[in-house]
């Protein structure tokens, strides 16, 4: 089949080289979000998705919005059999769906209708699911609700931050979506409906969304710590200041400390939750870079009554 492949961010691009690399496809152009301002710069940097596409000799297509008349008149013209999905971060109008004659198919990052939405990886997580996966769809104007061409599973380990995950499921649904336009073009593949029981949504997660409260469980303190990582970043306060949380451990033998309080050793520095104390493993001090939560603690000189949290 000719192929439009649309995505954006780095999670994209296995898919794409799996479909370049397929000797029954070809990938005509691609479609991306467009360029836009990054580094202290603020220059204008291509999507990793239009990088790559460059690299291969592709032609890619950036339209401001996919509703956008320049951009429709040239996916008529190149005519695509079908066009493949994976992150392409803005919602596709009537007009375009109706254009490849095997329309769009979304690889997404969850077990629909599980997680339906922009962010599945990270509500999976602190969902505390222990299994995800990935699934293949053709797109409907309906939000991520279209019928499942296959799927693929994958355990969520117990350390796994949103960025792990989404990693390996960025590679796996790579095969999958490669399968999936070879089982459309050879017609052995038929979608099937989503079932209407089981439903959950998966916003995306803003920064408040991030913040840490320290009366909730240690469990949940760990899920938000490792869903938000790497983005948006879980967080606290410190002395009034934001203080990034990117690992913590669980400490279960550890329950003498109210939520929020701090305790420091030599080696450690313990924070109380609603159950037992999690351990500061990495923190980002506002303007600094990552370190170890004990030489952050030794840096900041900890007082006794001082503690994390508003």
């Amino acid at each position: 089949m000719r192929l439009v492949f649309a995505g954006t961010p780095e999670v994209a691009v296995p898919a794409l080289d799996a479909l370049i690399a397929s000797d029954r496809h070809e990938v005509v152009a691609v479609v991306t979000r467009p360029d836009a301002p990054a580094g202290r710069g603020r220059r204008l940097v291509a999507s990793p998705v239009a990088e790559r596409a460059e690299e291969a000799g592709i032609e890619a297509l950036k339209p401001a919005k996919p509703r956008d008349e320049d951009f429709l008149a040239r996916l008529r013209e190149i005519a695509p059999d079908c066009c493949p999905v994976v992150a392409y971060g803005a919602l596709l109008p009537k007009a375009a769906l109706d254009i490849p004659a095997h329309g769009w198919v979304n690889l997404h990052f969850s077990l629909l209708p599980a997680w339906r939405g922009a962010a599945p990886v990270q509500h999976a997580v602190l969902a505390g699911d222990e299994v995800t996966g990935a699934s293949t769809f053709q797109i409907e104007e309906g939000l991520d609700s279209g019928p499942v061409f296959g799927v693929i599973t994958e355990q969520v380990r117990p350390t796994d931050t949103s960025g792990d995950l989404l990693t390996r499921l960025a590679l796996a649904g790579a095969g999958l979506l490669a399968a999936t336009m070879d089982g459309i073009e050879d017609g052995t593949l038929q979608p099937v409906p989503q079932p209407g029981e089981g439903i959950t949504l998966a916003p995306k997660l803003e920064v408040e969304d991030a913040k840490v409260d320290w009366t909730a469980p240690a469990l949940r303190v760990d899920r938000v710590v490792r869903g938000c990582a790497p983005a948006p970043g879980a967080w606290t306060l410190f002395r009034g200041e934001r203080l990034k949380l990117m690992s913590v451990g669980l400490v279960a033998d550890r329950t003498d400390l109210a939520p929020g309080e701090l305790a420091v050793t030599k080696k450690a520095v313990y924070v109380g939750t609603g159950s037992h104390a999690v351990e500061l493993l990495w923190v980002q001090p506002q303007g600094k870079k990552p370190m170890r939560g004990a030489d952050w603690a030794r840096g900041v000189r900890i007082g006794d009554a001082e503690r994390l949290g508003d």
